[in-house]
């Protein structure tokens, strides 16, 4: 059950920075519902296929589609009135990111796997639909780009929920902590400009 509210939050969370992704396309109805889907079941799909689970989620319990359509489209009628600033969808962003990476890092617990494929699988969780959502919108994948701290995030959270439940906390406590950890982290990086060094073979200082 905690695991299912967590990727209710997560498919609605990342519905709405979906929804704004596109919306600052300029996309119609049909577009920006296209890219708030992918964005909310691309990565729990694409690690429930890895993991062999079928049905899929989204298949098995058609309610996350319901959440998504619904958190897509009051989105589109709130940015008809209001125009919602950019740090907006990195919030909304920052936050999916959060709860797909840890519920994805609980699924994956639940299947027994190592420590690591199990990092491997939440940050996956986490970060796919989004990778998916700025391909179909053209854009460099904000897991690429160099001045903010994406996947890194996902990965210090997911070993944070991994260690903690080591010495001894509760699971849902673990969650939480480590939930707060990557969001932290993530928001961290937008508003100071946390980066990883940069790797580079050219002679010529790298370009965003």
């Amino acid at each position: 059950m905690a695991i299912y509210i967590l990727q209710l939050l997560g498919v609605a969370v990342s519905a709405v920075s979906g929804a704004l992704a596109a919306g600052r396309k300029h996309l119609d109805l049909l577009g920006v519902i296209v890219v708030g889907v992918v964005n909310a079941v691309g990565g729990g799909t694409l690690r429930d296929v890895l993991l062999d689970r079928h049905p899929v989620f989204w298949i098995e319990r058609p309610t996350y589609l319901y959440v998504i359509l619904g958190a897509t489209l009051l989105t589109v009628v709130y940015a008809k009135f209001f125009k919602p600033p950019y740090r907006a969808l990195l919030v909304a962003d920052t936050f999916g990111l959060a709860l797909f990476s840890i519920s994805g890092a609980q699924i994956a617990e639940q299947v027994e796997l190592s420590y690591l494929l199990i990092v491997v699988m939440g940050t996956m969780t986490g970060t796919a639909g989004g990778l998916l959502r700025d391909v179909l919108l053209a854009d460099i994948p904000v897991i690429f780009t160099r001045s903010r701290i994406y996947a890194t995030a996902a990965i210090v959270g997911i070993t944070a929920y991994l260690l903690l439940q080591e010495i001894g906390l509760l699971q849902t406590w673990a969650a939480l902590i480590s939930m707060t950890v990557i969001v932290s982290l993530r928001l961290a990086a937008i508003i100071w400009g946390l980066m990883l060094p940069i790797f580079s073979l050219s002679d010529s200082p790298p370009h965003d």
